[in-house]
Protein backbone atom coordinates (compact mmCIF):
# COMPACT_ATOMS: atom_id res chain seq x y z
CA UNK A 1 0.00 0.00 0.00
CA UNK A 2 1.20 3.58 -0.54
CA UNK A 3 2.45 5.74 2.40
CA UNK A 4 -0.53 7.12 4.38
CA UNK A 5 -1.41 10.98 3.77
CA UNK A 6 0.42 12.99 6.40
CA UNK A 7 -1.53 14.48 9.31
CA UNK A 8 -0.65 18.08 10.56
CA UNK A 9 0.57 18.27 14.11
CA UNK A 10 -2.36 20.58 14.92
CA UNK A 11 -4.96 18.14 14.08
CA UNK A 12 -2.97 14.87 15.52
CA UNK A 13 -2.50 17.14 18.75
CA UNK A 14 -6.33 17.97 19.03
CA UNK A 15 -7.29 14.30 18.25
CA UNK A 16 -4.81 12.60 20.99
CA UNK A 17 -5.30 15.08 23.41
CA UNK A 18 -9.36 14.00 23.50
CA UNK A 19 -8.14 10.51 23.39
CA UNK A 20 -5.81 10.74 26.24
CA UNK A 21 -8.35 13.03 28.09
CA UNK A 22 -11.24 9.64 28.08
CA UNK A 23 -8.16 7.79 29.56
CA UNK A 24 -7.79 10.51 32.36
CA UNK A 25 -11.69 10.17 33.09
CA UNK A 26 -11.60 6.35 33.31
CA UNK A 27 -8.64 6.90 35.64
CA UNK A 28 -10.65 9.40 37.81
CA UNK A 29 -13.42 6.79 37.66
CA UNK A 30 -11.47 4.26 39.76
CA UNK A 31 -11.72 2.00 36.19
CA UNK A 32 -8.23 2.00 35.40
CA UNK A 33 -4.53 3.32 36.89
CA UNK A 34 -2.29 5.04 34.43
CA UNK A 35 1.16 3.72 35.01
CA UNK A 36 3.76 6.35 35.70
CA UNK A 37 5.96 3.92 37.94
CA UNK A 38 7.41 0.66 37.98
CA UNK A 39 5.35 0.53 41.17
CA UNK A 40 1.75 1.12 39.33
CA UNK A 41 2.80 -1.38 37.08
CA UNK A 42 3.25 -3.80 40.00
CA UNK A 43 0.32 -2.90 41.65
CA UNK A 44 -2.04 -4.22 38.62
CA UNK A 45 -0.89 -7.50 40.23
CA UNK A 46 -2.91 -6.89 43.75
CA UNK A 47 -6.36 -8.51 44.36
CA UNK A 48 -9.25 -6.08 43.15
CA UNK A 49 -7.07 -3.33 41.34
CA UNK A 50 -7.48 -1.86 38.29
CA UNK A 51 -6.64 -2.77 34.98
CA UNK A 52 -3.02 -0.37 34.26
CA UNK A 53 -2.53 1.52 31.18
CA UNK A 54 0.78 3.03 29.94
CA UNK A 55 -0.23 6.03 27.80
CA UNK A 56 1.58 6.07 24.89
CA UNK A 57 1.60 7.66 21.36
CA UNK A 58 1.56 5.82 18.09
CA UNK A 59 3.00 8.50 15.86
CA UNK A 60 4.51 11.75 17.12
CA UNK A 61 2.44 14.07 15.39
CA UNK A 62 0.71 15.53 18.70
CA UNK A 63 4.38 16.55 19.61
CA UNK A 64 5.66 20.10 17.77
CA UNK A 65 9.08 19.49 15.93
CA UNK A 66 10.43 22.22 18.70
CA UNK A 67 9.69 19.91 21.24
CA UNK A 68 7.77 22.38 23.28
CA UNK A 69 4.58 20.51 24.19
CA UNK A 70 6.61 17.20 25.26
CA UNK A 71 7.48 17.91 28.92
CA UNK A 72 3.36 19.09 28.79
CA UNK A 73 2.78 15.33 27.97
CA UNK A 74 4.94 13.69 29.67
CA UNK A 75 3.92 15.20 33.35
CA UNK A 76 0.27 14.35 32.31
CA UNK A 77 1.54 10.82 32.15
CA UNK A 78 2.90 9.79 28.77
CA UNK A 79 5.47 6.94 29.03
CA UNK A 80 5.93 5.38 25.63
CA UNK A 81 6.09 6.62 22.43
CA UNK A 82 6.56 5.80 18.80
CA UNK A 83 7.97 8.23 16.73
CA UNK A 84 5.94 6.91 13.46
CA UNK A 85 3.28 5.43 12.29
CA UNK A 86 3.53 4.04 8.92
CA UNK A 87 3.85 7.70 7.50
CA UNK A 88 6.22 10.16 7.53
CA UNK A 89 6.25 13.26 9.52
CA UNK A 90 8.02 15.72 10.90
CA UNK A 91 11.03 13.10 12.98
CA UNK A 92 10.95 10.09 11.03
CA UNK A 93 9.64 7.69 8.03
CA UNK A 94 7.54 5.13 8.64
CA UNK A 95 7.21 1.83 6.20
CA UNK A 96 4.14 1.25 3.99
CA UNK A 97 2.38 -2.06 4.11
CA UNK A 98 4.45 -4.12 1.45
CA UNK A 99 5.08 -7.33 0.02
CA UNK A 100 7.33 -8.96 -0.23
CA UNK A 101 9.96 -6.16 1.46
CA UNK A 102 12.36 -5.16 3.83
CA UNK A 103 11.47 -2.26 5.73
CA UNK A 104 14.59 -0.63 4.51
CA UNK A 105 12.09 1.85 3.06
CA UNK A 106 12.83 5.80 2.82
CA UNK A 107 15.22 8.17 4.96
CA UNK A 108 16.32 7.44 8.85
CA UNK A 109 15.35 10.15 11.61
CA UNK A 110 15.46 13.75 10.64
CA UNK A 111 17.10 16.28 13.28
CA UNK A 112 14.20 16.48 15.01
CA UNK A 113 13.75 12.72 15.08
CA UNK A 114 17.42 12.80 16.83
CA UNK A 115 16.17 15.63 19.19
CA UNK A 116 12.73 13.52 20.10
CA UNK A 117 15.12 10.73 20.63
CA UNK A 118 17.43 12.17 22.98
CA UNK A 119 14.89 14.12 25.04
CA UNK A 120 12.41 11.09 25.86
CA UNK A 121 15.82 9.26 26.76
CA UNK A 122 16.64 11.83 29.26
CA UNK A 123 12.90 12.38 30.69
CA UNK A 124 12.79 8.37 30.73
CA UNK A 125 9.90 7.68 27.58
CA UNK A 126 9.98 4.21 26.22
CA UNK A 127 10.99 4.55 22.34
CA UNK A 128 8.88 2.18 19.97
CA UNK A 129 10.77 1.09 17.37
CA UNK A 130 7.21 -0.96 15.48
CA UNK A 131 6.32 0.50 11.98
CA UNK A 132 9.78 2.63 11.85
CA UNK A 133 11.82 1.93 8.87
CA UNK A 134 15.31 0.27 8.84
CA UNK A 135 17.26 3.41 8.40
CA UNK A 136 15.58 4.86 11.51
CA UNK A 137 15.94 1.98 13.78
CA UNK A 138 19.37 1.60 13.01
CA UNK A 139 19.63 5.90 13.92
CA UNK A 140 17.75 5.56 17.06
CA UNK A 141 20.31 2.11 18.21
CA UNK A 142 22.76 4.49 17.17
CA UNK A 143 21.90 7.08 20.04
CA UNK A 144 22.07 4.19 22.68
CA UNK A 145 19.07 5.66 24.05
CA UNK A 146 17.71 2.82 26.21
CA UNK A 147 16.86 -0.69 25.02
CA UNK A 148 15.35 -1.06 21.71
CA UNK A 149 11.81 -2.02 21.91
CA UNK A 150 9.70 -3.04 19.11
CA UNK A 151 5.98 -3.28 20.64
CA UNK A 152 4.48 -4.96 17.54
CA UNK A 153 5.98 -6.73 15.46
CA UNK A 154 7.19 -9.63 13.89
CA UNK A 155 10.22 -12.03 12.22
CA UNK A 156 10.89 -10.48 8.59
CA UNK A 157 12.47 -14.45 8.33
CA UNK A 158 9.19 -15.98 8.92
CA UNK A 159 6.88 -13.81 6.94
CA UNK A 160 8.76 -11.27 4.99
CA UNK A 161 6.48 -8.26 5.49
CA UNK A 162 7.78 -4.65 5.50
CA UNK A 163 6.67 -4.20 9.14
CA UNK A 164 8.87 -7.05 10.30
CA UNK A 165 11.78 -7.17 12.23
CA UNK A 166 15.41 -8.60 9.88
CA UNK A 167 17.76 -10.88 11.77
CA UNK A 168 20.44 -7.92 12.09
CA UNK A 169 17.23 -6.35 13.74
CA UNK A 170 16.55 -8.79 16.31
CA UNK A 171 20.04 -9.30 17.42
CA UNK A 172 20.24 -5.43 17.91
CA UNK A 173 17.60 -5.72 19.87
CA UNK A 174 19.10 -8.73 21.70
CA UNK A 175 22.15 -7.22 22.89
CA UNK A 176 20.59 -3.74 24.28
CA UNK A 177 18.03 -6.34 26.62
CA UNK A 178 15.69 -5.01 24.62
CA UNK A 179 12.55 -6.54 23.55
CA UNK A 180 9.53 -7.43 20.47
CA UNK A 181 6.10 -7.48 21.60
CA UNK A 182 5.12 -10.17 18.84
CA UNK A 183 2.35 -8.63 16.22
CA UNK A 184 -1.44 -10.30 16.09
CA UNK A 185 -2.14 -8.84 12.30
CA UNK A 186 -2.91 -11.70 9.98
CA UNK A 187 -0.95 -9.64 7.33
CA UNK A 188 2.32 -9.53 9.18
CA UNK A 189 2.48 -12.95 11.32
CA UNK A 190 1.50 -15.38 7.11
CA UNK A 191 4.10 -15.98 4.59
CA UNK A 192 1.65 -14.64 2.30
CA UNK A 193 0.76 -11.55 3.71
CA UNK A 194 -3.29 -12.33 3.54
CA UNK A 195 -5.44 -10.32 5.70
CA UNK A 196 -7.59 -13.19 6.43
CA UNK A 197 -9.06 -13.96 9.90
CA UNK A 198 -8.94 -17.33 9.22
CA UNK A 199 -5.22 -17.51 10.48
CA UNK A 200 -4.15 -19.85 12.99
CA UNK A 201 -2.99 -19.09 16.35
CA UNK A 202 0.32 -20.76 15.91
CA UNK A 203 1.42 -18.49 13.14
CA UNK A 204 2.06 -16.05 15.88
CA UNK A 205 3.48 -18.69 17.84
CA UNK A 206 6.04 -18.83 14.93
CA UNK A 207 7.19 -15.28 15.44
CA UNK A 208 7.92 -15.82 19.39
CA UNK A 209 9.71 -18.58 19.05
CA UNK A 210 12.08 -17.59 16.13
CA UNK A 211 12.63 -14.12 17.91
CA UNK A 212 13.10 -16.92 21.36
CA UNK A 213 15.20 -19.30 18.95
CA UNK A 214 17.52 -16.48 17.04
CA UNK A 215 17.80 -13.89 20.64
CA UNK A 216 16.39 -15.58 23.04
CA UNK A 217 13.10 -15.81 25.35
CA UNK A 218 14.12 -12.86 27.53
CA UNK A 219 13.54 -10.68 24.59
CA UNK A 220 9.97 -11.45 23.57
CA UNK A 221 6.80 -10.42 24.77
CA UNK A 222 2.73 -10.06 23.95
CA UNK A 223 2.87 -7.59 21.00
CA UNK A 224 -1.01 -7.02 20.35
CA UNK A 225 -2.20 -4.39 17.82
CA UNK A 226 -6.19 -5.10 18.57
CA UNK A 227 -7.03 -1.75 17.13
CA UNK A 228 -7.46 -1.48 13.48
CA UNK A 229 -5.78 -4.68 12.69
CA UNK A 230 -7.69 -8.35 10.97
CA UNK A 231 -6.86 -10.39 13.76
CA UNK A 232 -6.65 -14.13 13.89
CA UNK A 233 -10.65 -15.60 14.74
CA UNK A 234 -9.44 -17.76 17.42
CA UNK A 235 -8.01 -14.91 19.27
CA UNK A 236 -10.56 -12.66 18.63
CA UNK A 237 -10.01 -10.10 21.82
CA UNK A 238 -8.16 -9.29 25.05
CA UNK A 239 -10.31 -12.38 26.49
CA UNK A 240 -8.82 -15.22 23.90
CA UNK A 241 -4.82 -14.30 25.30
CA UNK A 242 -5.30 -17.26 27.44
CA UNK A 243 -5.45 -19.60 23.89
CA UNK A 244 -2.80 -17.87 22.60
CA UNK A 245 -0.49 -18.87 25.30
CA UNK A 246 -1.62 -22.73 24.96
CA UNK A 247 -0.34 -21.99 21.06
CA UNK A 248 2.95 -20.51 22.96
CA UNK A 249 3.23 -24.06 25.03
CA UNK A 250 2.42 -25.78 21.39
CA UNK A 251 5.72 -24.75 20.24
CA UNK A 252 7.81 -25.12 23.35
CA UNK A 253 7.34 -22.39 25.89
CA UNK A 254 7.61 -23.71 29.43
CA UNK A 255 5.50 -22.10 32.20
CA UNK A 256 9.08 -19.92 33.77
CA UNK A 257 9.19 -18.88 30.31
CA UNK A 258 5.30 -18.01 29.31
CA UNK A 259 5.47 -16.34 32.85
CA UNK A 260 8.30 -13.80 31.14
CA UNK A 261 6.82 -13.56 27.79
CA UNK A 262 3.33 -12.86 29.04
CA UNK A 263 4.59 -10.23 31.73
CA UNK A 264 8.62 -9.95 33.36
CA UNK A 265 10.01 -9.05 29.67
CA UNK A 266 7.63 -6.10 29.70
CA UNK A 267 8.33 -5.41 33.28
CA UNK A 268 11.61 -5.49 32.75
CA UNK A 269 11.93 -2.57 29.71
CA UNK A 270 10.05 -0.47 31.10
CA UNK A 271 12.13 0.15 34.27
CA UNK A 272 15.06 0.33 32.34
CA UNK A 273 13.74 3.16 30.38
CA UNK A 274 11.38 4.73 33.02
CA UNK A 275 12.64 7.31 35.33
Amino acid sequence: KPLAAPVSHEVAAAEALAAAGRLFALERAGEVTVARSIADIDGALAEGAPPVAVLHLEGAEPIDPALESLPAWYAAGLHSIGPVWSRANAFATGVQFVFPSSPDIGPGLTDAGVALVRACAEMGILIDLSHLNEKGFWDVAKLEAGPLVASHSGAHAVAPASRNLTDAQLDAIGATGGLVGIVYATAFIRADMADDPDTPLAAIAAHARYVADRIGVEHVALGSDFDGATLPAPLGDVAGLPKLLDAFRDVGFTEPELERIAWSNWRRVLDAWWR
